[in-house]
């Protein structure tokens, strides 16, 4: 077993079951975004359906609207199953949000509303209404920051070979600006180029396809 250590920053159930994935590696996690749901007021329409960036917003949403039966516009296939779960008929774009508004373009009936956290990428919603499908948006929570834990700041600090993979901009940004001076050997694993850039620190790999899958690989090619 690699004598790496796994540093997973996403919130606490996600790190969780992305790091059942590395059974026998230790991890540490240290989330630094908290997911706090908020009280929108939503359109009143029929939509044809609903358009989904992140597997928070399908679970937030799940909370407080009926989703069975309903359509998901969803931007990869994590996103795509937790709507599944919620008994909806899912569509997976698998990828990024430029492939999922060209899938939304070629597929999708309209007007069509956009569930999202109060920072995302890509810019879904004004895409899509410049291209002509009318779409709508509405924020339903948000992503607060939170700090190192002292676990997380001991593993950067220390010798041991650190694997860092990164699945948003905002958190790239947020350890960036809060981790100091890093004394430990950092691989930095991006899932997008946008994450990359966010990033602002030398030494990043940017996973192949921008899913969970890529990343576990690109991490596994870390560890012999």
């Amino acid at each position: 077993m690699s004598d790496a250590i796994l540093l997973l920053t996403r919130p606490l159930a996600q790190s969780r079951a992305f790091a059942a994935r590395f059974g026998g590696l230790d991890c540490v996690i240290c989330p630094l975004l908290r997911i706090v749901p908020t009280l929108p007021v939503l359109p009143e329409r029929k939509y044809a359906g609903l358009i989904f960036t992140s597997v928070n917003g399908v679970l937030t949403a799940a909370e407080l609207l009926q989703l069975s039966g309903r359509t998901a516009w969803c931007v990869g296939d994590r996103t795509a199953a937790a709507a599944r779960a919620a008994q909806m008929e899912a569509h997976s774009a698998g990828g990024s949000a430029e492939d999922l508004v060209a899938l939304i373009r070629a597929r999708a009936a309209a007007p069509l509303l956009h569930l999202r956290g109060e920072h995302s990428q890509g810019d879904v919603a004004a895409r899509l209404n410049s291209a002509g499908t009318e779409t709508d948006e509405a924020i339903i929570y948000q992503q607060r920051a939170e700090l190192l834990t002292a676990a997380a700041r001991a593993t950067l600090a220390g010798q041991r070979k650190v694997i860092l993979p990164l699945f948003s901009a905002r958190t790239a940004r947020i350890l960036s600006e809060r981790a100091g001076t890093i004394h430990a050997p950092v691989q930095v694993i991006a899932i997008s180029d946008a994450v990359a850039a966010a990033w602002a620190r030398p030494g990043v790999i940017v996973a192949a396809t921008p899913d969970a899958g890529a990343m576990e690989r690109a991490i596994r090619s870390q560890l012999s």
